[in-house]
């Protein structure tokens, strides 16, 4: 099955290696690397490294696509974007040697009506039953309900959307008549949405839970360290990683996407698919960038992954 991905605001990576960040101080740098990348550009990747046909759409700063395009030719991944004027943005990620990363987001270019309609072309073959993933940030320009309405458009048409944003285009996508198939948000961006602390797992459990109230088929919650909470009306685990993997995090979120989009496509059991899931975040972790080791490793990760009952994880 192809997939497409969605990167309205795609990003280049440049994660800077420090021993330690110091606020204030001169701090010299061990290593540096820039890797095109945001979150859907991520996604793409690591499907492309799993040996999945994938397609990926949005917008890109012409003044700065080359490493994009290097990156679509390198691993087949069918290059759609629409070439916008302007420069796409840079995040900078400061990589602590105990693994702390900080991030700094720098502006991109602006979009226009016209370059959403453009994407919103792309994307009108899509059908009943097509994986889309839709994720990152909007850049500047456009409306607030851009990627709503985008969700809406295509989960109207019968495509299952995976949904992986924040803040305020998350709460208006989940506002809507018609709902993605799937959202990921991590711990902190389902606090935000719901507005309280879901530090205690029976409230995390239950915030999720009621998602799937809206009509959202699978609700996967990232926790970090801890693995990542998936939930289905037919049941609901938890996987946690037999190993916690040192590395660069960038990209590992976009990687667990990847992990469960590749999955849906697979049409694997929900234990199967959050052992897969989880993998790809943690394989991801021993790579800089957002690039999977090869298949048997990952495949060997998954194999050590563990899942309980999210009831057990709740009640303990």
């Amino acid at each position: 099955m192809m997939i497409r991905t969605v990167a309205l605001n795609p990003a280049i990576d440049q994660t800077v290696m420090v021993p330690r960040l110091e606020p204030g101080e001169v701090i010299r740098a061990s290593a540096t690397r820039q890797d095109p990348g945001g979150k859907a550009v991520n996604v793409a990747s690591c499907l492309a490294d799993w040996g999945v046909k994938v397609v990926v759409t949005g917008l890109l700063g012409r003044d700065n696509a080359a490493s994009f395009e290097q990156l679509f030719a390198a691993k087949g991944i069918a290059d759609r974007m629409i070439r916008v004027a302007g420069s796409t943005r840079t995040n900078i990620k400061i990589l602590e040697d105990g693994g702390r990363t900080t991030d700094v987001n720098l502006p991109g270019f602006a979009a226009r009506p016209e370059d959403t309609k453009a994407v919103f072309n792309q994307l009108d073959t899509v059908a009943t039953g097509d994986l889309v993933v839709v994720s990152g940030s909007q850049p500047q320009g456009l409306a607030p309900d851009t990627t709503a309405r985008l969700v809406a458009d295509l989960a109207g048409r019968g495509a299952r959307v995976v949904l992986d944003v924040s803040g305020e285009p998350l709460a208006q996508a989940l506002a809507g008549a018609v709902m993605p198939h799937a959202v990921k948000p991590n711990r902190h961006e389902l606090e935000a949405l719901v507005g309280r602390s879901l530090a205690e797992p029976t409230a995390l459990l239950a915030a999720a839970r009621d998602l799937l109230d809206r009509g959202i088929a699978l609700v996967t919650v990232s926790m970090g360290a801890e693995g990542a909470l998936f939930v289905t009306r037919a049941g609901a685990l938890v996987a946690q990683p037999a190993e916690v993997a040192t590395g660069s995090s960038v990209g590992a979120g976009d990687a667990m996407v990847a992990g469960l989009t590749a999955g849906l496509a697979e049409g694997l059991a929900l234990p199967d698919l959050a052992r897969q899931a989880t993998a790809f975040a943690g394989a991801k972790l021993r790579n800089p960038g957002a690039h999977l080791p090869p298949q048997a490793e990952v495949r060997a990760l998954a194999a050590r992954i563990v899942t309980a009952p999210a009831a057990e994880y709740a009640a303990g």
